[in-house]
This record gives structure tokens, C-alpha cells and sequence, in this order.
């Protein structure tokens, strides 16, 4: 850990919640692929394509992520069987209309917020500006897709 001069001890604790928060978007990105696959309805085209766009980002999340991880020299787990033990969102069916998709997500971002700032909060902890710098950005772009969501359910 030299080269980071960063206290292993400390950013273990990091890493774990990183590994947290990659198993909460292993779960987020496969919600996106089931919901773009299964939408149906008035609201197709607007919410097909937003949700292609969501899990695109979702999927470059995750990558770097676990690439994090490991430049903290630690592992990245990658195994479903490992996510789903420890993410905080939850599947969902492929038979749910269009707007309690939506409403599903906007949820969802709630819990990766909070899994986010629990990052960002060992990572302070730890001096590793590096990771609060990743993450804040991915707090404001998260937060900037829930504002969008939110008000496109409220037309519904």
C-alpha cells in the first residue's frame, strides 16, 4: 500500500463498502436490462431508451468500481451468489408497468445514495481523496437522473 500511502486498516473498511456498492449495482444493472426488455405500454419509447441509457452508465459504475477496489489492493467480489448476500436493493419482476418501474428505481437510487455516502464517509476517514472524488461524482450524476425520474412520474 505504499504507493498510495494510505493505512491498509483504514481502507479496508473503504473496501468492503465499495464491495457493497458493486453488488448494489450488479443488482441496479440487471433491474435496467429487466426493465428496457419487459417495458411495454404508452410510455415505450420514453422509458426504453432512458433505461438503455441508465444501465450503459450503470455498466462503466461497476467496472470502476472493482477497479478501485483493486487499486486499494484489495478484491472485488464477482460472484451473484456473493452480491445478492450483501446488496441492499432487492430483484424485481418482470411484470411491473411502466410507472411503478420508475417508482422501483427512484427507490433504489435512494439506497445508492446512501451506500455512496457510507463510502464516502470511510473514505474520509481514511484520507483517500481519491475515492471521495469518484464517488461524489457519481453521487451528483445519481442524483441528477433521480430529479429526472421523479419529474416524469409526475406526469403519470
Amino acid at each position: 500500500m505504499n504507493y498510495l500511502n494510505l493505512d491498509k486498516e483504514k481502507i479496508n473498511l473503504t473496501a468492503k463498502e465499495l464491495n457493497t456498492l458493486l453488488a448494489d449495482y450488479h443488482i441496479y444493472y440487471q433491474k435496467l436490462r429487466n426493465f428496457h426488455w419487459n417495458i411495454v405500454g404508452k410510455n415505450f419509447f420514453d422509458l426504453h431508451v432512458k433505461f438503455e441509457e441508465m444501465y450503459d452508465d450503470a455498466k462503466l459504475k461497476i467496472d470502476e468500481i472493482a477497479e478501485r477496489i483493486l487499486t486499494l489492493r484489495f478484491q472485488p467480489i464477482s460472484n451473484f451468489s456473493e452480491y445478492l448476500e450483501i446488496t441492499n436493493l432487492s430483484e424485481s419482476s418482470s411484470n411491473v408497468k411502466d410507472t411503478e418501474m420508475v417508482k422501483v428505481l427512484l427507490k433504489d437510487h435512494g439506497l445508492l445514495l446512501s451506500q455512496m455516502r457510507n463510502v464516502v464517509e470511510k473514505a474520509d476517514a481514511a484520507g483517500d481523496e481519491g475515492t471521495i472524488d469518484m464517488i461524489g461524482s457519481y453521487i451528483a450524476d445519481l442524483e441528477k437522473v433521480s430529479w429526472m425520474l421523479d419529474a416524469w412520474a409526475m406526469k403519470s
